[in-house]
C-alpha cells in the first residue's frame, strides 16, 4: 500500500511516517528503507537530520541516501523492490532538484519530480511518501518560489490520487483523506 502523508513542518510527519512503515514492513515480513532526499545545507539542517536519525534508531531501516534522481534507487540490485520505503520528503527532493548550490534554476525539475515519485510508486507499491504543506504561508511569493510551490503541488496532487492512504498531519493530530 503506497501512503501520502502531508502536513506543516515540524507537526510530527516524520515521526508518525516512521511508525507506519514500520507497521508495514512488520506485517509483511520484508526490508524496511528509509530514503533521506535532505541535503543539508545549515546547521538546522544537520540538527533535523540528526533528530531523524535519533528517531529511528533501532527501527531496522537501511537508510537510503538519495537526495536527487529518486528512481535510480530501482536500479540498484542490493534493494529488494518488495521492501518498505519511506520516502523523507517529496519537499526536500524537488528543493534539491530544482535549485543548485551555484543559484541556478532547474525550471524542469517540478515535471520531472513528479514522473519520478509516481514511477516509483508504481514499482514499489509499499512506499510511504512525506511531504511539506506549503500551500498557505503568504499572499505573495516570488515567481521562483511560486514556480517552486506549484511544482510540490502538481507532485503532491498526483501522489494522492495514485496513494491509498492519504492523510494530513497537523500539529500531531492525524486528519484522513483518503
Amino acid at each position: 500500500m503506497n501512503i501520502f502523508i502531508s502536513g506543516g513542518c515540524k507537526n510530527g510527519k516524520s515521526y508518525y511516517a516512521q511508525r507506519r512503515a514500520k507497521e508495514m514492513a512488520g506485517s509483511l515480513g520484508v526490508p524496511l528503507y528509509y530514503i533521506a532526499t535532505m541535503i543539508p545545507h545549515d546547521d538546522e539542517d544537520r540538527s533535523r537530520i540528526k533528530r531523524h536519525l535519533s528517531e529511528r534508531d533501532g527501527w531496522g531501516f537501511e537508510t537510503i541516501e538519495q537526495g536527487l534522481a529518486l528512481t535510480e534507487i530501482l536500479h540498484n540490485e542490493d534493494i529488494d523492490k518488495n521492501g518498505v520505503f519511506l520516502m523523507d520528503s517529496v519537499t526536500a527532493l524537488l528543493d534539491n532538484e530544482m535549485f543548485d548550490d551555484k543559484g541556478n534554476i532547474d525550471e524542469a525539475a517540478p515535471e520531472r519530480v513528479k514522473a519520478d515519485v509516481l514511477e516509483f510508486a508504481a514499482a514499489t507499491g509499499n512506499t510511504v511518501f512525506v511531504s511539506d504543506y506549503i500551500y498557505g504561508d503568504a499572499d505573495f511569493y516570488s515567481e521562483t518560489v511560486e514556480s517552486y510551490r506549484r511544482g510540490l503541488a502538481a507532485a503532491d496532487r498526483a501522489l494522492a490520487e495514485v496513494c491509498e492512504e492519504v492523510i494530513e498531519i497537523a500539529y500531531g493530530t492525524e486528519e484522513r483523506w483518503k
